[in-house]
């Protein structure tokens, strides 16, 4: 259709035409590390669901979890996120089965994990009573929970993009049963053939577009590369950087075949930081850990008969933790650590007998600054602490120990038997008049038999100059997260790396023989805790840093009538 069209005192001939235009264009698609030609079928979408342990004799207080199981595709993280918000900021660990999919969302899962501080886990869950593809059932009905069921790392894969998800966990385990495996990424090009409608105007013998739509899409083919660009490269470099893995991870991909997958070893995967202990899923997820003190954030109490039913929301969404009823005691704990100076209250002593610091209890986050309290009224004074702990917090042992390097001091393995009062009961006080706590002196017997020190308790004893672990006292080591700050904490504290290897590859409590402790450089001797505060100590030549003359009325005065 033609026009003469006047402007500005000239005459234009104009000219609009409709044509039809084919092109074939090549689209990117997000790349996937997949394996074969053609395409293999790699299973169901990764769904999320949160499971309650079943483990007999587990409630009231069991642990949960997420389970993930099944392929990442695109829209995996958006339901993820749906996951995460049900849970109201509830930290459960994600047990993963996963053949591996979509590398763009799996980096996308990865920072999500590590967003929100959750630990992961390979592995695959056996439900018991309704099955997450189940609709409408009604068997777990008024028990708490939706799903229940067990864990277990026979079989389980993490496989081709599923590392990268791994990557961002806080706490990362495999074990010697899951499957970790990477190989290199597969990036498909589709070729689409489009076809187009363009409205233009002739001006003056040029054409100028008004419009231009898509009228028709058909497929022309497809190609794959089978080595990541330098894109890619770099992008998934700075990916692990962030979740502070080592690039070796990314060399083993780089040098493993589309075709094929490379099984990476425990041992590799601890030295490239993959994974933060050789531990497998159980360190999450078997019921004993809530019994730890702290209990675990993934533990929850469902009292007695007071069972609530589930919100009903789809299986891709979690049931958030259920409010305990008004009065309900919450499960006992122990008390946390609670420092306390003592003198040696043996009448062989006096009037010079030995004094040290008693620490026992919980070690928590809080601890460490009560320790300087204390070590601040000292006036330099160099006492032993003599230590007795179920473990605790691993960043407040950390730092609590080098408190204790920095003053030079030794450690020891008892607990001290109280003659006057217990520093915990309430209205006691210490011998001096001050109320028992920082500033008061205990009188006191130390006692190697019915100590024990678990877990965290073992970084604190590494920082004695001098470490003592009596025949009667008890040490036990168990992986502790914090993977890192515990391997350069023991590296500084100038124990070997052996005693790191110990205590990452035990899942559960493992006890310390005496000659095992020597040899990984836990203990520097054999020697029981009368070494540091025997009665008879204070005699020897030179007189040890903590030993004190008290005037002799007032050592009379506080001799007890009997012993």
């Amino acid at each position: 259709m033609g026009w003469w069209h006047r402007l500005n005192g000239r005459t234009w001939w104009s000219l609009r035409l409709i044509c039809l235009v084919s092109f074939c264009v090549i689209g990117h698609a997000a790349f996937a590390a997949k394996t074969k030609k053609p395409v293999p079928d790699l299973g169901p979408t990764m769904r999320f669901v949160v499971v309650r342990s079943n483990a007999p004799g587990c409630e009231p207080t069991c642990p949960e979890w997420i389970s993930a199981e099944g392929t990442i595709e695109a829209g995996t993280p958006a339901r993820f996120k749906r996951t995460l918000k049900a849970l109201r900021g509830r930290k459960l660990p994600v047990v993963v089965d996963s053949p591996g999919g979509h590398v763009e969302a799996a980096l996308a899962l990865g920072r999500l994990i590590r967003k929100n501080k959750l630990d992961i886990a390979v592995g695959k869950t056996r439900f018991t009573g309704c099955q997450p593809d189940a609709k409408d059932c009604k068997e777990n009905d008024g028990k708490g929970a939706r799903y229940f069921g067990n864990p277990y790392a026979n079989g389980a894969i993490c496989n081709s993009a599923c590392p990268l998800m791994f990557a961002g966990g806080i706490r990362r385990v495999v074990g010697q049963w899951a499957y970790l495996g990477v190989h290199q990424i597969t990036t498909t090009y589709i070729r689409t053939k489009l076809q187009y409608r363009t409205t233009y105007r002739v001006v003056r013998g040029k054409k100028k577009i008004i419009d231009k739509k898509i009228v028709s899409r058909k497929n022309a083919g497809s190609y794959k590369t089978y080595e990541m660009s330098k894109a890619v490269e770099k992008r998934l470099a700075a990916y692990l950087k962030e979740m502070g893995v080592g690039l070796g991870v990314l060399e083993t991909m780089k040098n493993t075949p589309a075709s094929g997958i490379q099984q990476l070893a425990p041992y590799d995967m601890l030295q490239t930081n993959l994974v933060t202990s050789l531990d497998s899923l159980d360190l999450l997820t078997t019921p004993t850990i809530c019994k730890a003190t702290p209990v675990p954030a993934n533990c929850r109490e469902i009292p007695a008969n007071k069972g609530a039913e589930p919100a009903d929301v789809p299986t891709v969404e979690a049931k958030p933790e259920i409010p305990q009823p008004a009065g309900t005691v919450p499960p006992k704990q122990e008390a946390e650590m609670r420092f306390a100076l003592v003198r040696g209250s043996n009448p062989l002593c006096n009037p010079d007998c030995p004094e040290w610091i008693s620490a026992e209890g919980t070690i928590t986050a809080g601890t460490p600054d009560r320790l300087r309290k204390l070590l601040d009224t000292l006036s330099g004074r160099r006492l032993p602490v003599v230590i007795s702990s179920p473990g605790g917090d691993v960043l407040g042992a950390i730092a609590a120990g080098r408190l204790i390097r920095e003053q030079k001091l030794d450690v020891v393995v008892a607990r001290t038997d109280f003659v006057d009062c217990d520093p915990g009961a309430v209205g006691c006080i210490a011998r001096d008049g001050v109320h028992a706590g920082l500033d008061g002196i205990h009188a006191g017997l130390t006692i190697d038999s019915g100590s024990e020190c678990d877990a965290a308790c073992a970084i604190v004893v590494a920082s004695g100059v001098r470490r003592l672990v009596g025949p009667s006292a008890r040490l036990s080591v168990q992986s502790l997260g914090q993977a890192r700050q515990v391997e350069v904490y023991l590296d500084d504290m100038a124990i070997g790396r052996d005693l790191f290897t110990a205590i990452q590859r035990n899942s559960v409590r493992h006890q310390l023989e005496p000659d095992t402790m020597l040899k990984l450089g836990l203990t520097t001797g054999r020697q029981s805790v009368d070494e540091l505060t025997g009665a008879t100590i204070c005699r020897s030549v030179p007189k040890p840093d903590n030993c004190r003359v008290m005037p002799s009325a007032n050592a009379e005065a506080a001799t007890p009538p009997k012993l």
